[in-house]
């Protein structure tokens, strides 16, 4: 029997996120620039007499069961594409809380397909998993990916981000979840791909809080109407010492705080757990890219 193993699935933080088009079949078209934190949940797998999913950790409960889970779901999605039982004994450890937009589900997902396709050593091509991960939802194939990444179109055009430095951040949730579609329903009309500027040439942390300060996040202002609670996580996070940068991420309800460097990014989350306890809130790294 072949040992278990562990994958990693990382919170997916969206740097901005712009909304370029809507298309006839209702899906919106983005551009978004995406790298992923250290903090994350993990998927731990080995060999079973079927497929058998548990879920654990302090967000466990808020996983939903049967057909409705993700994780499950990719791997029936990866079995059904192969035409073959993928039998497995499954542990997820869900640390990051559920509908927050930071890809909890999303990066599970593309954990399960990762992990899957190790541990019965498939011969699966990164495009026909890529294309799988697609059709789990739009945050699924670069969770797959799981690096810095330009996401565009509904997500399955993916470009490699060059030049980021390691991002110190502290991520804040008001543990209130916020469903993406409701989200999008408050959209008002799109842009029109907006140019983008190239990213400087060996940015610093502050070169980068500036160049990402000229961007937005489109999905802000109709999250903050349906959470209030968006705002205060905000001002929080900018009130903090040595926050350069803060922002919503995804469709919220979390909101990302970026720091001068990882020691004011801990203190920083430290302060803000004492102010705010009753919000979910961890320091971390985004791990950037020569």
């Amino acid at each position: 029997m072949a040992e278990p193993l562990c994958e990693r699935a990382p919170a997916k933080i969206n740097l901005d996120l712009l909304v370029t088009a809507r298309r006839p079949d209702g899906y919106h078209e983005l551009d978004s620039l995406v790298v992923f934190a250290e903090a994350g949940d993990a998927l731990r797998l080995e060999e079973g007499p079927g497929l058998r999913l548990v879920v654990e950790g302090p967000f466990a409960a808020d996983v939903p069961a049967g057909g409705d889970n993700l994780v499950l779901r990719a791997a029936r999605t990866l079995e059904r594409h192969l035409g073959r039982d993928l039998p497995a004994s499954a542990i997820l450890s869900k640390r990051l809380p559920a509908a927050s937009g930071i890809g909890g589900g999303s990066s599970d997902a593309a954990a399960m397909l990762r992990g899957l396709a190790r541990l019965h050593r498939l011969d699966v091509p990164a495009s026909g998993l890529a294309a799988l991960a697609l059709e789990l939802g739009a945050d699924v194939p670069v969770c797959l990916a799981a690096r810095p990444m330009r996401m565009r179109g509904i997500g399955e055009r993916l470009e490699p981000l060059s030049g980021l430095p390691d991002l110190p951040l502290v991520l804040a949730n008001p543990r209130r979840p916020v469903p993406t579609k409701a989200v999008f329903a408050r959209m008002g009309a799109p842009g029109r791909g907006r140019p983008r500027p190239a990213l400087p040439a060996g940015a610093t942390l502050p070169d980068l809080a500036a160049w990402l300060a000229a961007s937005v996040n489109d999905l802000e202002a109709p999250a903050l109407a349906i959470e209030p609670a968006i705002g205060e996580v905000l001002v929080a996070l900018r009130r903090l010492e040595g926050c350069l940068l803060a922002r919503m991420s995804g469709s919220g309800a979390t909101c990302f705080g970026l720091f001068s460097d990882k020691n004011a990014a801990e203190a920083a989350a430290r302060a803000l757990a004492a102010a705010r306890p009753d919000w979910w809130s961890i320091a971390t790294t985004a791990r950037g890219c020569p």
